[in-house]
């Protein structure tokens, strides 16, 4: 086994909806989707926001375009208007996540 970054097999968007971030993170080809569909579980970005996401995260997949999003709740400090978070829009949040290495 060998270990990689998510960034090497995917990239990533991200934003706001309200005080939930929405990360989507798509694959550069086959392959890669079918290790971030393996590797990118609710728990496992759940742990890696830890800290930063207080709430429920939800998956989605979207196979046609080979991304997962994610919903990551109670995260954002009551949203882009009210919160004092230094990145109250989450748009640093897809570049964390592929900071995430996993072992394939």
């Amino acid at each position: 086994m060998s270990k990689i970054k998510l960034i090497d097999i995917a990239h990533g968007r991200s934003g706001d909806k309200g005080d939930a971030a929405n990360v989507g993170i798509i694959a550069y080809n086959d392959d890669g989707y079918e290790i971030i569909k393996k590797h990118l579980t609710v728990e496992n970005v759940k742990k890696h926001f830890e800290g930063i996401c207080l709430g429920e995260v939800e998956r989605f997949e979207m196979p046609n375009i080979r991304a997962l999003n994610f919903l990551l709740h109670n995260t954002l400090g009551g949203g882009g208007t009210v919160s004092l978070k230094h990145d109250a829009q989450g748009k640093t949040l897809a570049a964390a996540l592929l900071r995430m290495e996993i072992e394939i």
